[in-house]
This record gives C-alpha cells, sequence and structure tokens, in this order.
C-alpha cells in the first residue's frame, strides 16, 4: 500500500506541493474558486493519462500542468530548504527549472497505472491562510484515499501548494530526498541542478 500511496502521490505532483505561507488578511479567492481550480487540473492530468501517447510527449505535458497549476519558485525553494536562501538568483533559476523537469519526469512515470481512475472533489473550506479542498480517489482495485489539496493566491494567481493523501505530506517526501542529493553535492546547488536533469 505504500508504494501505491507513494505513486499516488506523485500522480498529483503536477498540482503542487507544500510550503509554509503566512497569513493574510483577505481573500480574493473563495472556497468555489479553489474547487474549480482543482477540477480543472485533475481535466487536465486525466486527459493526459488517456490520451494514449508516447511517455516523452505525456512527460512533457505532465510538467506543463505542473508550471501552469503549481507555485513552482515556492515549491522548489521549500524542496531546497535553508540553501535557497543563500543560493546566487541566476543559480536558483537554473535549479528552479531543472526541478521542474524533474518533477514532471520523476511522477510522469507512474502516471499511466492510474489508467480508470477518479478523483471526486467533496468539499473545500477555508483552513488559517489559504482553501483546503477535500477529495476522495477511487482507485482500480485498491481502498479509496482521502486527499486533501491546499490552495492560495497568495503569488497574485490562484495556485496548489500542498497535497495531504491520508496524512501524507508530499513535500516531506521530495524534502528528504532534494537534502540527500544536495548533500552528495556538499551544498553545490549548480551540481544539484545537474543531476535533477538527469533524474526522474
Amino acid at each position: 500500500m505504500r508504494s501505491d500511496r507513494r505513486g499516488f502521490l506523485g500522480m498529483l505532483a503536477m498540482a503542487g506541493t507544500a510550503v509554509v505561507l503566512p497569513g493574510r488578511a483577505a481573500f480574493a479567492l473563495d472556497a468555489d474558486g479553489a474547487r474549480a481550480l482543482i477540477d480543472r487540473s485533475l481535466g487536465e492530468v486525466y486527459q493526459v493519462i488517456n490520451s494514449g501517447q508516447p511517455a516523452p510527449q505525456m512527460y512533457q505535458q505532465f510538467e506543463a500542468i505542473f508550471a501552469r497549476y503549481a507555485d513552482v519558485d515556492a515549491i522548489a525553494r521549500s524542496a531546497l530548504g535553508p540553501a535557497a536562501r543563500q543560493t546566487d538568483p541566476a543559480v536558483f533559476a537554473d535549479y528552479r527549472q531543472a526541478f521542474q523537469g524533474y518533477i514532471g519526469r520523476k511522477y510522469g512515470a507512474r502516471f499511466r497505472e492510474f489508467i480508470g481512475s477518479r478523483i471526486e472533489v467533496t468539499d473545500a473550506r477555508p483552513l488559517k491562510s489559504f482553501f483546503a479542498v477535500t477529495s476522495v480517489a477511487y482507485l482500480n482495485g485498491r481502498a479509496p484515499m482521502e486527499v486533501e489539496w491546499h490552495v492560495s493566491d497568495r503569488s497574485g494567481q490562484d495556485l496548489y501548494f500542498n497535497i495531504i493523501i491520508e496524512g501524507v505530506n508530499m513535500l516531506a517526501s521530495e524534502r528528504a530526498e532534494i537534502g540527500a542529493m544536495l548533500a552528495r553535492r556538499q551544498g553545490d546547488v549548480a551540481g544539484l541542478a545537474a543531476d535533477l536533469r538527469q533524474a526522474g
């Protein structure tokens, strides 16, 4: 079941991952908008999953969905951890682009396992400084999974910044993997970016 969950977390990666966001006084985004965003992005994901295209083309499209619906800059910074604050902007921009491609390839490779599955959005509510959209994922031959999506407009756009499946925070796993890769490079972010281009 753990591998199933990790695979499904991967499928949802195009929607975004976790980062801590400061509070805001007001929202332009509302619960209906957050729910609509989830529905729209899932529609694009499933369209690609069921397209029957060759893997390289699918991965490119999944990367584009991730770039379109996720706050990639914030996610990349959160995955990199404290090193993000000390990294030269040009080096960070290169890492960010490499990270985006890494996510598209790494998780795109597992998408075809979920042909015929579906996710039903069940609720959307304000939570702290963002909106939580709850849903249930129905996977072939497996028990349903509860999926909670966190959506914010802090970046100036309505974007996902967290996905939690059965209590598992996706970015916690990704942060650990990125951290291990960075440690192997002895803190060299440019080297990490090079590794990310070969990974996934």
